[in-house]
């Protein structure tokens, strides 16, 4: 059994233990016998992986490449990952471009089986797809502890890769309305209602930059390089998430009261 990170309390207080004790914790958890075991196994195997083909039907390489791109739902959806793996990115026509989660986008990037000689021939490839299995899979074993706490260390993760990303600001603003993790966590710190995807893309790209020129007074994502901008939008995400809990509660409790008092 793998080891069950600690998370003693929720929002930002619950936030700034789990950053103080987070690379003790991660390390801890590498340790755990089976993320060792899939590691292992990835790593002396997938040197010899040529094609998409190869890779999905070994299922501990699938385990192992699907985990790192948080597409562990997709184990058993094998010809549809080969097609996307095996498509990769190159042709405008391929699948992960048609695709509106960036996840199978990254992935089939990330495994080049579209090149000449796919990245799984790389020497350094197998030690970075290992590291991100691990960091996925230990953000999955937070939010068995604490949803909010796993959607905060995504949040933190992605905001500070998409800020980084050389394409234009449009296309970063897309992006994050394209993972659908990210945005509603997005849309929980500004204040956004989630009915927001039901208007015109070029409306909801509006209402994101506009809440986010509000709070931050700039509308672009490239400011969340700074790390001291990442932690005021966490704050922000943890602080409501906290508030609409405690509202669900409230609520759930007075449904609940009045239906016993209805009983007498």
């Amino acid at each position: 059994m793998s080891f069950q990170p600690i998370v003693p309390f929720g929002g930002y207080s619950g936030w700034t233990f789990l950053n103080r004790t987070k690379e003790a914790q991660l390390e801890t958890f590498r340790d755990s016998s089976d993320i060792q075991r899939d590691v292992e196994y990835f790593k002396e195997n997938i040197g010899n992986v040529k094609t998409a083909e190869d890779l999905v039907s070994d299922h501990t390489l699938r385990k192992v490449a699907l985990g790192a791109f948080d597409l562990d739902d997709d184990m058993d959806n094998i010809y549809f990952i080969q097609k996307v793996l095996s498509d990769g990115i190159l042709d405008d026509d391929a699948l992960a471009n048609k695709l509106t989660d960036t996840r199978y986008y990254d992935m089939a990037k990330a495994f080049g089986f579209d090149l000449s000689v796919p990245n799984t021939a790389l020497s350094t490839f197998a030690d970075d797809i290992a590291t991100k299995f691990e960091e996925q899979q230990f953000e999955i074993a937070i939010g068995d502890q604490n949803a909010n706490m796993r959607l905060a260390m995504s949040l933190d993760r992605e905001l500070a890769e998409l800020s980084e990303k050389t394409t234009s600001d449009d296309g970063r603003w897309y992006s994050v309305m394209g993972n659908t993790a990210l945005r509603s966590t997005l849309e929980t710190a500004l204040g956004l209602p989630s009915s927001l995807g039901s208007l015109d893309l070029d409306q909801q790209l509006k209402e994101f930059r506009d809440k986010t020129e509000r709070y931050f007074g700039d509308s672009e994502i490239s400011q969340f390089s700074d790390p001291e901008a990442r932690q005021e939008m966490l704050r922000l995400f943890l602080v409501r998430a906290e508030i609409q809990s405690t509202s669900t509660q409230y609520s759930s409790a007075a449904n609940a009261l009045s239906l016993l008092s209805g009983a007498y």
